[in-house]
């Protein structure tokens, strides 16, 4: 994925696109220096993929307790990182954990919209909060110039579902009212951070992985996720300040906000 090896930390790593971004790193030809994994519960049946994948990559692969919507959690495992990175940082901060609650302006509750919004939005917020003084330690220890992934990035996994422009065309498809919406506030999030902490060197950007068949995107889905990971990580590693604050897909083109 990177041209050296690098640091990584990937929320909801234990099933989907997590687990199959987890595989992907560690099996490339360039792989991780570190790859931290997390999940809500990591001892839980559904971890057991990630738990013999970490098996098979000991000393790259750390499995973490962290509960996006639990401050106090996000704060443990920053905490927990730092100690293990050091002065070399993290490089990379992947927000990728997130639930859907499906339904219409008619059906969707306030407790739908409430859930969705502490995972899709304010996870990623703390998240970035929370760890950015790794992140900032990455770039102190890069020394180079620009922005790139083997730097300091913050990547979340975002939907061209939270795009405005595009509601006309998706909605009567996919209406998912609360999803739609905590997707579009974080690319607002992402915006927001990439303007005030860019002087800092870390780059910042959302991705739209594609309709994929997983237990969110279900079995309509129209790609696989290895196929999906597969394009995102490419584009991850080709990404440089001009990127800085970009919605783009798993392909690299540019989603309209």
């Amino acid at each position: 994925m990177a041209a050296q090896p690098v640091n990584v930390l990937i929320t909801g790593a234990n099933r989907g696109l997590g687990l199959e971004m987890v595989k992907q790193m560690v099996e490339a030809p360039c792989p991780v220096r570190k790859l931290f994994a997390c999940c809500r519960d990591p001892h839980g049946p559904r971890a057991e993929a990630l738990q013999a994948l970490a098996k098979k990559h000991p000393g790259i692969i750390s499995v973490i307790r962290l509960d996006a919507t639990d401050l106090c959690s996000i704060k443990d495992s920053a905490q927990l990182v730092g100690s293990m990175v050091g002065t070399g940082g993290l490089n990379l901060l992947i927000n990728n954990a997130g639930m859907m609650a499906k339904g219409t302006l008619r059906d969707t509750t306030p407790e739908d919209m409430q859930s969705t919004f502490n995972t899709n939005v304010m996870g990623p917020m703390n998240m970035i909060k929370e760890f950015l003084p790794h992140l900032r330690a990455a770039v102190q220890a890069n020394g180079k110039p620009g922005m790139s992934c083997n730097k300091a990035a913050v990547i979340s996994i975002s939907s061209v579902l939270g795009s405005l422009d595009l509601v006309k065309q998706t909605y009567a498809l996919f209406p998912a009212i609360s999803y739609r919406i905590s997707k579009t506030s974080l690319n607002m999030l992402t915006a927001c951070a990439a303007e005030e902490l860019k002087e800092d060197g870390i780059l910042f950007s959302v991705l739209h992985p594609g309709w994929v068949r997983t237990d969110m995107g279900g079995d309509a889905g129209e790609i696989d996720a290895p196929e999906s990971v597969q394009g995102m990580l490419r584009v991850i590693a080709s990404l440089t300040e001009q990127h800085n604050g970009a919605f783009l897909d798993y392909k690299g083109k540019p989603v309209p906000w």
